[in-house]
């Protein structure tokens, strides 16, 4: 198995399922779009560096052929991994996506979800496809687990339009708690009522081609303004002002979610032409 953050692909191994095999690779489904920024010291206007350096190497930039791993187990000392020592460590199921079991996917909270990929067959596809149209047809999603450079990480695999697609997921251990107090103030029947029809006014369907980064935009519009030697000058915004109380608010946030009604196109009035004497 290797992992690498290579766009050809991340992952490159098998989906254990029962006795059956699938050897596949996973590809990230994003890609970075942000606008690239360098630092720059703006005394000299050149490029700011870093230098690996340690300790006790006075200064010495350290070379990346000679940074090890090392843990800590008392105050100054360490013992060094290598990577031969944490593949020695995993067994032939760590090396693969185990399937250990097979859920709904509507239980799996989206709090858990961490990276998503796009997975590939790499032979038995066959095997893959079976896998594939069983899932699908079944609704239903499968848990895994495989190791991941040096960490264990549970995985979730669905299907979705004759795709098979995977998200890594975070540990139940690794999710904090919520740090929010527990809420006990509640709306009353009239501002409720209000909420659910200001929801039902804005309430449609969710198309991702609808959204784009307008903040990146407006960025590369800003750099081309300061290629030009142009200020960039801040957008006239409409003051909202505030409202008084939650009622109000909710009354005026529903009138602004309500479509304005179209004018009834009434026909035209003909004129009848004077008879000509």
């Amino acid at each position: 198995m290797g992992y690498t953050n290579s766009m050809a692909y991340s992952y490159k191994g098998s989906i254990g399922f029962g006795l059956v095999y699938i050897p596949v690779t996973l590809h990230s489904t994003i890609k970075n779009n942000d606008v690239g920024f360098n630092m720059i010291d703006k005394k000299t206007m050149s490029r700011v560096k870093y230098k690996k350096t340690c300790a006790d190497c006075d200064g010495r930039e350290v070379r990346q052929e000679d940074i090890v791993k090392g843990f800590e187990y008392e105050d100054g000392k360490y013992v060094i991994f290598e990577e031969k020592d944490f593949e020695k460590l995993k067994s032939k199921k760590d090396k693969n996506i185990t399937i250990e079991k097979f859920v709904s996917l509507s239980e799996v909270d989206p709090l858990y979800f961490d990276k998503p990929y796009y997975v590939a067959p790499t032979g038995a596809e066959k095997a893959f496809a079976v896998l594939l149209t069983a899932m699908e047809q079944e609704g239903k999603a499968a848990i895994a687990k495989t190791v991941l450079g040096t960490k264990e990480t549970l995985i979730l695999i669905r299907a979705k339009g004759g795709q098979m697609l995977l998200n890594t997921l975070f540990f139940e251990e690794e999710v904090t708690k919520n740090p929010a107090k527990e809420i006990t103030e509640k709306g009353n029947a009239a501002e409720l009522k209000m909420a659910k029809a200001i929801i039902e006014g804005m309430t449609g369907e969710f198309n991702p081609e609808e959204y784009r980064d307008e903040y990146r935009q407006k960025i590369r519009e800003a750099i081309e303004r300061k290629i030009a030697g142009k200020e960039i000058v801040a957008p006239k915004e409409k003051n909202v002002g505030t409202v008084a109380n939650l009622m109000d608010a909710l009354t005026k946030s529903l009138e602004l979610t309500q479509k304005p009604k179209t004018e009834k196109t009434l026909p035209k009035k003909t004129t009848a032409k004077k008879k000509e004497a």
